[in-house]
């Protein structure tokens, strides 16, 4: 039999947030951002999951958007980094592949190609990763023309730096910019609206939000868990204890002694570690639970295993069911004491620990 460490996901919160995130766009449409095997849920079992709900999905390559066209879903898929070869472009056109064209080298790949397909421009607002600058975007549009490709263009799209901090004044000057860029061609589409920008107030999200995290119950602002935010956490990490012992006062427990008892203490070890994708950095205190009551994290995590001190579960056994996080300990929380984001843990969950889904 192998080891119970599994990921359990909760399809029903995940297309409550997504539903949350439609009512938050207003009168924007909501693309399901599902890039990363779906934040690290399983790419077809999340877009299969919001097949009835979402009219378009988001990833990052062109290879995610194969993996939702093989698991049978014909919905438009936005590849947010575009292409990384001519050829590809071909193969957009066949799937219904939305590209969002950022540099001159794809420009030159639409010149040399046949049939574009639909396409999105990026547009460099000040995050500067990728996108033309608006003061670029005139002679591209005129380039598009020329090519004969411009009635394939649905619009553009940026990307915001710093909307999970509310107190950044960045989101505004990016959207100043976005809106003064895009207005020459204003029946294009529009999209700029992260899972952030969907708590900001008064945020125009135009035409297209972009919700990612917020569907999986991550938060996307700084300070606020998800749950504080209205979204339900759709992954719950378990794992079994598979041994309790009593470490008497002043004995250490697990790599570097990080830990010593100062009391006589019942712990137990559980069977998940960096190796499942647990963050090593999760250090004492961590929280994680035992059929509800929360317990803590004791000493530095291994590979394989973790330590957790048992004194708050006092009847807990050898078989048991540990939330690493869930619904009694969030995964923003456990983040939080490995210092990271809920991005970094979700996408990490690793491929030995299978997912299943409810």
């Amino acid at each position: 039999m192998p080891r119970s460490t599994t990921a359990r996901i909760d399809l029903n919160a995940l297309r409550n947030n997504y539903r949350t995130a439609r009512e938050r766009a207003g009168s924007a449409k909501a693309m399901a951002v599902v890039k990363a095997d779906g934040y690290g849920h399983g790419i077809a079992r999340v877009a299969s999951a919001l097949a009835d709900v979402a009219p378009k999905y988001a990833v990052a390559c062109i290879e995610e958007a194969a993996a939702i066209r093989a698991a049978g879903l014909a919905q438009p898929v936005v590849l947010l980094q575009g292409v990384h070869a001519a050829g590809d472009l071909a193969d957009c056109t066949q799937q219904n592949f939305e590209p969002v064209l950022h540099g001159e080298h794809q420009l030159n790949w639409l010149e040399q190609g046949g049939h574009a397909p639909d396409f999105w421009l990026k547009v460099n607002t000040g995050m500067n990763r990728l996108g033309f600058r608006p003061n670029e975007l005139p002679a591209v549009m005129a380039r598009l023309e020329k090519i004969g490709v411009g009635g394939r263009l649905h619009g553009f799209v940026s990307h915001f730096a710093c909307a999970d901090d509310a107190e950044s004044t960045m989101t505004a000057a990016q959207t100043a910019t976005f809106e003064a860029a895009t207005a020459p061609w204003p029946q294009l589409l529009k999209s700029v609206g992260n899972s952030a920008a969907h708590f900001i107030s008064g945020q125009p999200l135009f035409d297209w939000s972009r919700p990612g995290i917020m569907l999986y119950g991550g938060s996307p602002v700084v300070g606020k868990t998800g749950p504080e935010l209205g979204l339900e956490p759709v992954m719950t990490l378990e794992a079994p204890l598979i041994t309790t012992r009593v470490v008497s006062a002043g004995e250490s427990v697990g790599y570097g002694g990080a830990w010593v008892a100062q009391r006589d203490t019942r712990m137990g070890m559980v069977a998940i570690g960096y190796g499942d994708g647990y963050p090593r950095h999760a250090g004492t205190d961590t929280p994680a639970a035992i059929d509800g009551r929360r317990i803590r994290l004791i000493g530095r995590v291994s590979m394989d295993m973790l330590a957790v001190d048992l004194s708050n579960a006092p009847e807990a056994r050898e078989g048991d069911p540990v939330e690493l996080w869930g619904r009694t300990v969030g995964v923003d929380e456990v983040a939080s004491c490995a210092g990271t984001i809920s991005y970094e843990l979700l996408t990490g969950v690793t491929s030995r620990v299978p997912r299943t889904s409810f």
